[in-house]
């Protein structure tokens, strides 16, 4: 049995995207027969503080390793804890998930000990590292020195390409399991037991909410959308601390509009997730940037109304009017508007962009189809691994 060794920022219970598609590709992998152990940064540990090796039913390991303030401390360090591991433990390939930190560390540290590595792109790791001069030289690096790169969509395969030269990038596309977000209506959770009226309107969004996210297009959405008709603006997540105070100024300016936010906080239950999301009467990702959204997947596969940006992957997924709107970035102010004109619609015309919208991440986004595609990986990683 091969064994692999995952580098990545988050993973579960960590918040976000990319813990949780962290999360999945490692339980896929071990369905493939791929021993994977999991080394990834803590905030809740004393700098360089190791913790002894979770076991995960037993089908993975994770080291959790205490961040430092500073990465320029935290990648030395974590290169020790990388050697060591390599010493007792013995990979055949390692996995930077993210291009920074962790691909790079996965990059250099396979380097030394000549063995393959594996990077993933998964959002703004390329919009964000391409511009400050010393970071784009990094990226740039570890796009070159990398085996196999993989990306979450066509647009952010482009970008790689050009920036590298290189024309291997493969395709991974996030997956949704749908066995738990499905168009499947029951649950425990209601609109009456969160305080919403009949009448209102739910404006959903998922993840953790944050400028990037397009915060301050939602709560303008929010007021657009109430000056009409009664609505809530419900937030299944929770709001990144270091973006408490745009939600603050929007209470003090927006008092009554404010008291309609409703905010789940953290959910590690999928299950939980769906439910709420098959409350939302129209779901919006209005994101600046991204990669492909895992959380608008998600709505789509449990039959939400969906409006979203043009950023990054999403316009491979939604095709506007057929299974989803999609607003120009440029045009993210005019989400409100947007809102009370998707909910003019005839029934008719809504039950068949939801179901549209849940049969393409049934028929593209599966876990099946995703397993399929680290097959391909594999292949091109450690050639004989079967």
């Amino acid at each position: 049995m091969k064994r692999l060794l995952l580098i990545t920022e988050r993973f579960a219970p960590d918040l976000g995207g990319l813990a949780s598609s962290a999360t999945r590709l490692v339980t896929t992998l071990c369905q493939l027969s791929i021993e994977v152990d999991v080394v990834t940064w803590s905030r809740y540990l004393q700098p360089g503080e190791v913790l002894p090796p979770e076991m995960v039913e037993a089908k993975y390991r994770i080291y959790r390793i205490g961040l430092y303030r500073h990465w320029d401390m935290t990648m030395p360090h974590t290169l020790n804890v990388l050697d060591w591991l390599q010493q007792t433990r013995g990979y055949d390939a390692i996995w930077g998930h993210y291009l920074f930190p962790s691909g790079f560390l996965a990059t250099w540290f396979a380097g030394l000990k000549n063995i393959p590595s594996t990077v993933s792109a998964r959002g703004n790791d390329i919009d964000r590292e391409m511009f400050p001069p010393g970071d784009f030289a990094r990226l740039q690096w570890t796009l070159k020195q990398a085996k196999v790169i993989t990306a979450v969509s066509a647009d952010m395969s482009r970008k790689i390409q050009l920036l590298s030269g290189r024309d291997d990038v493969l395709v991974l596309k996030n997956a949704v399991d749908t066995n738990i977000f499905s168009l499947l209506k029951s649950g425990e959770i209601t609109r009456e037991k969160l305080g919403i009226a009949p009448d209102e309107v739910v404006l959903g969004f998922c993840g953790e909410l944050r400028e990037k996210k397009g915060q301050q297009f939602l709560l303008n959405a929010l007021t657009t959308v109430r000056s009409q008709r009664p609505a809530c603006l419900l937030i299944i997540g929770e709001v990144r601390a270091s973006q408490e105070s745009i939600l603050q100024v929007y209470k003090t300016q927006q008092p009554e509009n404010a008291q309609r936010i409703i905010v789940t906080g953290h959910l590690s239950n999928s299950e939980l997730v769906a439910q709420y999301l098959r409350l939302c009467d129209v779901y919006l990702q209005p994101s600046l940037w991204e990669g492909m959204p895992n959380a608008l997947l998600e709505a789509m596969a449990c039959g939400c109304c969906c409006i979203a940006s043009d950023a990054g992957g999403i316009p491979e997924v939604i095709l506007h009017g057929e299974n989803g709107f999609m607003l120009p970035r440029s045009q993210l102010h005019k989400l409100g508007e947007a809102v009370l004109e998707c909910l003019t619609m005839p029934i008719e015309q809504k039950n068949g962009i939801v179901q549209a919208a849940s049969d393409r991440i049934l028929n593209e986004y599966s876990i099946a189809q995703e397993q399929q595609q680290l097959q391909i990986l594999l292949n091109r990683l450690m050639p004989n691994w079967v």
